[in-house]
């Protein structure tokens, strides 16, 4: 632990009792004493809050403005920045010249700069990667606490420190003043409830964080139950379920991908690995990541092979038990034709084969604020 970075609520998490571990280089709460289970279940009731401050915040600028920055993100991405609104943020990629994803990320259009939130393993070559290759833009790492409100209460939560946050939309991102200085508000996050994400001065995260936590029904929530809720709204972590071999068309996140960069979009292609990207659009992937149900009570993992009779088909990237869904689930990537929902495969696990079945996702419907 003592090579581990800490955030701004390091000494707050230890004074809540939290088991911490170390994740992304830094010193993170795995769990707090009421254990994974009940912090999974309050954030679906209730009300969450998260520690993300190991994520890393990036501010891009140019002298022309805004556009001109959206214009150069463009060309690293197959997303639709430059026709991102004033007050939006969207989810992006930052893909590889063969194809596959470096990072996933959220980037965000503000009056003067594009605001990106970026996974905090990848941040330090996120970084190089953006100063590198976005011409007459200055690229800056911003040193805030980041933390999360998730579950249904974090509206009328935020909004009594806030005044503001309830009148937002999914996706909608604002600037609220609060006791507790400037805020940089999302109305996003990693579980498949409404909630936010809140950039804050770091200096003055601990105030908030207990302002929240001093609430009815909030709790504070660690990396056990982040896992489960993300897994449950069917969302990638990187380095797992995606990675710099995996292209967004084999990770299903074709409806990340606006039709304007698409072939036949008014700016199709232009960023790296469009080749074969586009090409998977128009012929399809040979694999695809699905949602997988393991019949039973015991979770199938990641690292669990699949099985069509003797032939390997797939294997599970994210796996585990869903509180919500009160069973096993699990997300994977297999053959593109053994993909279709309601497919049964065998998954090996512990020298055993056992059913597990093709779902949609994901498993739990969202409840965001639209």
């Amino acid at each position: 632990m003592a090579d581990l970075a800490t955030t701004p609520l390091t000494a707050l998490h230890r004074e809540l009792g939290a088991k911490m571990t170390g994740f992304a280089g830094y010193e993170m709460p795995i769990q707090f004493p009421p254990g994974v289970m009940k912090e999974h279940v309050a954030c679906r009731t209730g009300a969450g809050l998260f520690d993300v401050s190991h994520m890393g915040q990036v501010s891009i600028r140019h002298p022309d403005g805004p556009e001109a920055a959206a214009r150069a993100l463009e060309a690293l991405v197959p997303q639709d920045v430059i026709g991102l609104a004033p007050g939006r943020q969207r989810y992006a990629l930052l893909t590889t010249p063969n194809g596959g994803i470096l990072d996933d990320l959220m980037v965000a259009r503000r009056a003067d700069d594009l605001f990106l939130v970026v996974n905090a393993a990848n941040r330090t070559a996120d970084l190089a990667h953006l100063r590198r290759d976005l011409p007459g833009c200055t690229v800056t790492e911003i040193d805030r606490a980041l933390l999360a409100l998730q579950g249904p209460h974090a509206e009328s939560l935020l909004e009594a420190i806030a005044p503001g946050a309830a009148a937002m939309s999914f996706m909608d991102v604002r600037t609220l003043p609060s006791p507790h200085g400037e805020l940089w508000v999302s109305r996003s996050g990693y579980t498949g409830e409404d909630g936010y994400e809140i950039s804050v001065a770091a200096d003055r995260a601990e105030a908030l964080a207990r302002a929240l936590l001093a609430a009815e029904g909030v709790v504070p929530v660690g990396l056990g139950a982040r896992d489960s809720l993300r897994l449950e709204a069917g969302l990638c972590l990187h380095g797992q379920d995606i990675d710099a071999h995996t292209s967004p068309v084999e990770a299903n996140l074709l409806w990340a991908i606006q039709k304007v960069r698409r072939t036949g979009g008014a700016r199709p292609g232009g960023f790296p690995g469009a080749e074969r990207i586009l090409a998977e659009i128009e012929t399809g992937p040979t694999r695809l990541r699905v949602g997988l149900l393991p019949e039973g009570r015991a979770p199938m993992r990641a690292g669990v092979e699949l099985f069509s009779g003797e032939v390997g088909v797939g294997r599970i990237t994210s796996g585990g038990f869903g509180p919500s869904v009160e069973r096993p689930i699990a997300m994977g990537y297999v053959d593109i034709d053994r993909a279709a929902v309601g497919t049964t495969l065998e998954g090996e696990l512990r020298g055993r084969r056992l059913p597990v079945r093709i779902s949609g996702l994901p498993f739990r419907a969202p409840t965001y604020r639209r």
